[in-house]
């Protein structure tokens, strides 16, 4: 199994090269607290709507002077969700960002010593804040924090199925797949997920 996983990720690679977009800061090696915040705020921002909306959002907090979790923290969730608006489902968005912010602030201070937990328990946590499910906990642990988790949407589903991978696709049994047959490494996981994407939206 392993050899036609990572045949599929070399083929992908040819197909679409060094991922682009969205993905470019992403897939950034590495990353400064900033850029981590950033990927974190577009985990929450992408739920339920597509990347160019979340760039209208992002660049709505951008001017507003809001650059890191911290700033985020500090704002009454109106406020979040008026500039996050363009993102859609905008207040309930500006509730999960915004206890995300200070769960990350309180507990960690910052995304430097948050990195320094292991990604087991740092999964558990995320899982218990609303709004956070399991693929915008791996999103957050894999591309903020270089967690190697393997992050499972729609796209590696689609995928999966295309090529015969599996019959089973819930997320846990489709995690362990690709974690069991590609060498445990984040920049791996980082790159083939994002391709995947790629991959799919193309």
């Amino acid at each position: 199994m392993n050899e036609a996983i990572e045949k599929l990720y070399k083929e992908l690679k040819e197909k679409h090269g060094k991922p682009q977009g969205q993905w470019k800061l992403w897939c950034k090696r590495p990353k400064i607290e900033k850029e981590m915040g950033e990927v974190i705020i577009g985990a929450i921002l992408t739920q339920r709507t597509n990347w160019k909306n979340v760039e209208l959002a992002v660049n709505n907090l951008k001017r507003a002077k809001i650059n890191s979790l911290k700033d985020i923290s500090r704002l009454r969730s109106e406020k979040l969700a008026s500039l996050i608006k363009p993102s859609g489902f905008y207040e309930t968005k500006a509730r999960y960002l915004l206890n995300l912010a200070k769960f990350i602030i309180e507990n960690y201070g910052g995304l430097e010593r948050m990195k320094k937990e292991g990604a087991k328990e740092l999964k558990e946590k995320l899982l218990k804040l609303k709004g956070v499910g399991p693929e915008t906990a791996d999103s957050i642990l894999l591309y903020a924090l270089d967690k190697p988790v393997f992050v499972v949407d729609e796209y590696t589903r689609r995928l999966v199925k295309e090529h015969n991978l599996s019959a089973k696709t819930d997320y846990h049994f489709l995690q362990k797949l690709f974690e069991d047959n590609l060498k445990k490494n984040f920049r791996l996981y980082q790159d083939f997920h994002a391709l995947i994407v790629i991959n799919g939206k193309t």
